[in-house]
């Protein structure tokens, strides 16, 4: 799973080029405390429930400044940062992020990122 999302962020690396703004965020895979979890891109609804403690992670392409309010929920959880990743294109040119959240007391809901109140990802249904 973990190279598939790896061999995915350098596929769509080669389509963005740095920028000084966030050209885009997305949802890519929700995942329960033990590790087991899904790539939630292109669904609209994941196939297992993640009530309680879950994990999410997303990507920002372009350049996140230190003072932007990065916000991601599932249904009413909101998450918090666990881990950051830097994602380099194919000439070591820094391209964006890869973060990780951790979301307590998850209920059901529509997966929500936002960064500095701008709506960028609600497609997918957690159950």
């Amino acid at each position: 799973m973990k190279k598939f999302i790896l061999t995915l962020f350098l596929t769509i690396s080669n389509l963005f080029s740095f920028d000084s703004n966030i050209q885009g965020s997305y949802a890519i895979g929700v995942f329960h405390e033990n590790g087991t979890g899904e790539n939630i891109q292109h669904k609209k609804i994941t196939q297992d429930d993640y009530n309680g403690t879950c994990f999410s992670k997303i990507v920002i392409f372009g350049d996140i400044s230190n003072n932007s309010k990065i916000e991601v929920k599932i249904g009413n959880s909101l998450g918090y940062i666990q881990n950051q990743i830097p994602i380099y294109n194919k000439n070591k040119i820094k391209i964006g992020t890869e973060i990780t959240f951790i979301h307590y007391n998850v209920d059901k809901g529509y997966f929500e990122i936002k960064i500095d109140n701008k709506l960028y990802d609600s497609k997918v249904f957690i159950k």
